[in-house]
């Protein structure tokens, strides 16, 4: 009943084989130093036996434009379709571990897989950030990064939905507001 939730696409990658992609809902930040993210994987899932064999993947944030395509990597089976060639995906070679990110993404995380916890319906991958690339296009004219602008989906009770209106940020609560009266001299 936590909703909403990020909707991301995971990559990963046996060598040898075609890498695959995976929509997870079920994915979050566990650790800032070091940085660390979970996700948690059915057992029956085609890319389980992949993430348990390499302990490596590729969280890939989804946006508008890519909310279809994480749609059909979560109903659609790695063992039967090519979804990179079926979505025309662009594999992006990573930086630090064997499977590519989603070029089409703003944001790819490389992970690798510190522990797997079985837990009932799903395990859980704890693993530790390696490396993040972002989308250039998102860094804005002081090199801050813009990533809520990227039109990013979450997921609520089996839709999907764009995140929207900003209502606040870290702090906003506390901070001191600014006297509209001026000191008199």
């Amino acid at each position: 009943m936590l909703y909403p939730v990020p909707a991301v696409m995971v990559s990963c990658a046996r060598a040898g084989e075609r890498p695959n992609i995976i929509t997870v809902a079920w994915a979050g930040t566990v650790c800032s130093d070091p940085a660390m993210v979970s996700i948690s994987v059915r057992p029956s899932r085609y890319s389980h036996g992949i993430l348990c064999e390499t302990g490596e993947f590729v969280i890939n944030l989804v946006t508008r434009e890519l909310a279809y395509g994480a749609d059909y990597c979560g109903v659609a089976s790695g063992r039967d379709v090519d979804k990179f060639q079926k979505l025309k995906l662009t594999p992006l070679p990573a930086k630090h571990i064997a499977a590519p990110g989603i070029a089409e993404s703003p944001v790819n995380i490389e992970c690798r897989v510190k522990e797997r916890i079985p837990l009932g319906s799903h395990d859980m991958f704890l693993a530790e950030v390696l490396g993040v690339t972002i989308e250039d296009s998102y860094l804005n004219e002081k090199n801050k990064f813009e990533l809520n602008n990227a039109g990013l989906v979450s997921y609520s009770h089996g839709e999907y939905f764009v995140l929207g209106e900003r209502i606040g940020k870290f702090g906003y609560s506390v901070e001191k507001k600014r006297s509209a009266k001026r000191k008199r001299k």
